[in-house]
């Protein structure tokens, strides 16, 4: 059965949260693609002898207060790369690895280029190309996002990343430098993402929003609660349900 979309996008009525909107910028990590289960397969396959699913947690964990160091003026301006190679070399001891040399750490290291991409994503975003121009909103550096997407299939028309901006999300400085790169008021700009403070940041900034409820984000084993809450102009199941809704 054929189950490729319409390339003909239905229109949407004029008093749709999203009927104005040209522009949807998409949070990556958890959103789009699966880090969670990307990283432990890695490093299951690399080094079986470790519990996997906790590597994967505490690599994340180390995420936001990096980020915040940076943003506090502890430390310069720093790609993400960068901060999870310290992330990395921080918890490696913590779980047998601390005689890792620098050719295996800068592999594992590479395993964010590598993130599978969750099964609905490229079907839901080559849908969503029809109607608007789609690109990364991440913290991720523009590196990491374009080999990303390369590997994944992801087909973005733009790679944004805090790196453009040199501001991390939840900067105001990301979200209204989407507007800023497409010279759009932030109204006609929507967030797309996994994470209701994401999401919030944005619509402070002016833009619509959209959620996707991605309950294995932290794994099966630690489901993530994704019912919805106000503000959201959408909550969507996955990428093809967000299509749908717009018409696409």
């Amino acid at each position: 059965m054929n189950t490729l979309p319409s390339t003909n996008p239905t229109a949407l009525p004029a008093d749709h949260p999203f009927a104005q909107v040209q522009v949807l910028a998409f949070d990556i990590f958890g959103t789009v693609v699966d880090w969670h289960g990307s990283i432990a397969r890695e490093v299951r396959a690399l080094y079986p002898q470790v519990d996997a699913d906790a590597f994967a947690l505490a690599w994340r964990a180390g995420y936001q207060p990096a980020m915040a160091r940076v943003m506090r003026g502890e430390q310069g301006w720093t790609l993400i790369d960068a901060l999870h190679r310290q992330i990395l070399d921080e918890i490696l001891p913590r779980f047998g690895l601390a005689h890792l040399g620098d050719a295996e750490r800068h592999h594992l290291n590479r395993a964010w280029h590598r993130l599978h991409a969750w099964p609905d994503s490229v079907q839901g975003l080559t849908r969503l190309k029809q109607r608007y121009t789609i690109t990364t909103l991440s913290n991720g550096n523009i590196g990491l996002l374009t080999n990303m997407a390369k590997r994944a299939g992801l087909p973005w028309d733009c790679v944004l990343s805090a790196e453009v901006f040199k501001a991390y999300k939840p900067h105001p400085d990301t979200y209204l430098g989407v507007a800023r790169v497409f010279d759009l008021p932030p109204q006609q700009v929507a967030l797309v993402a996994a994470h209701h403070d994401d999401l919030a940041a944005a619509r402070g900034c002016g833009l619509r929003t959209a959620y996707i409820e991605r309950p294995h984000e932290f794994g099966v084993a630690q489901p993530k609660d994704v019912s919805p809450q106000p503000g959201n102009d959408l909550h969507a199941r996955d990428l093809n349900d967000l299509a749908h809704m717009l018409g696409c």
